[in-house]
């Protein structure tokens, strides 16, 4: 079932009033679980390079893509149909494709897992990639100490406790094709899911498709539409953070549904240092709310949920 389009607030990463903005991140994460950040801080050139870079690369044949297949470090080329985010789904897999990419370091990393394009193809490819990443991390951790203020704790508190010292960070380029044959019709581009981490940053190229469900348990369920707006990221939570704040925040189940017109659109998933304890945070409990989940690591955590995604 389809409604309209929800209003989702819009938080000035810029502004001076950081309570206000903290409240109306608050209301957003209780509400529904997404709202919009404006003044991220990352260059409209540099999206415009990662979009052109994920463009080009999807634009191959599927023989040039399967050659950076994604490996056994979830990094590298998905192709359509090898992910089913929604378990119930008829279908053998979801229409998206992706390609997934995980932090760089300053000097090339002996065992670095990642993988990466030809670079007499994509000379900027890796470089681009590398400063996207760089610049989410940054926007991610403005976004984060306004969660943490939101919360009644400290701007820095994720960050004292070593959220970020090594963070499990990924930069995810989609590509939904506007192609559709008939044995798809009614498969999504990206089935209904929530995210799995602590928050995602997604930008997107304006195409309309993404949706929400705000009420995931009520039947029939509705859908609401998120659309662009010019200069903003789209930011929801995931799972790991609804856990650790005992679910005073929501992580709202999401989907992609094809519009006939080719769609693209990067996340960027910031989860915290793997080995960091993640335990119910004391403003989110109390005698007459306990905690509702034992203590887990975010690696284990994660890891957990993934192991279920690919069989």
């Amino acid at each position: 079932m389809a409604a309209g389009s929800l209003e989702l607030p819009v938080v000035d990463l810029a502004s001076p009033d950081l309570r206000s903005a903290a409240e109306a991140v608050r209301k957003a994460c209780v509400g529904s679980g997404f709202f919009y950040v404006a003044n991220h801080g990352i260059q409209d050139e540099l999206l415009d390079a990662v979009f052109a870079e994920s463009s080009k690369f999807f634009d191959q044949p599927l023989e040039q893509k399967m050659l950076l297949k994604r490996n056994s470090a979830q990094r590298g080329y998905t192709p359509p149909y090898a992910e089913k985010l929604d378990a119930s789904s008829q279908f053998q897999g979801d229409l998206k494709e992706i390609f997934d990419i995980g932090p760089v370091g300053d000097a090339d990393m002996p065992n670095d897992p990642n993988q990466w394009p030809p670079k007499e193809r994509f000379p900027s490819w890796k470089d681009t990639m590398k400063l996207y990443h760089a610049a989410a991390l940054a926007a991610g951790k403005r976004i984060v100490s306004l969660i943490a203020l939101s919360l009644d704790l400290d701007a820095g508190f994720f960050e004292n406790i070593g959220a970020f010292d090594r963070p499990s960070a990924l930069v995810r380029l989609l590509h939904y094709s506007g192609e559709v044959n008939e044995s798809d019709k009614g498969n999504y581009g990206a089935s209904a899911h929530s995210d799995y981490g602590m928050i995602t940053l997604l930008a997107t190229d304006g195409t309309p498709g993404l949706q929400i469900c705000r009420e995931k348990d009520k039947y029939p369920q509705l859908w609401e539409d998120v659309h662009h707006i010019e200069g903003t990221l789209i930011v929801n939570i995931g799972d790991l953070l609804e856990r650790w704040t005992n679910c005073v925040f929501r992580s709202t189940i999401h989907r992609v549904v094809t519009v006939g017109k080719d769609r693209y659109s990067v996340a960027y998933f910031l989860n915290t240092n793997p080995d960091l304890v993640v335990q119910c945070l004391e403003s989110c409990c109390c005698e007459a709310y306990p905690p509702r989940f034992p203590p887990i690591t975010a690696g284990d955590y994660l890891k957990e949920r993934l192991s279920a995604l690919y069989k």
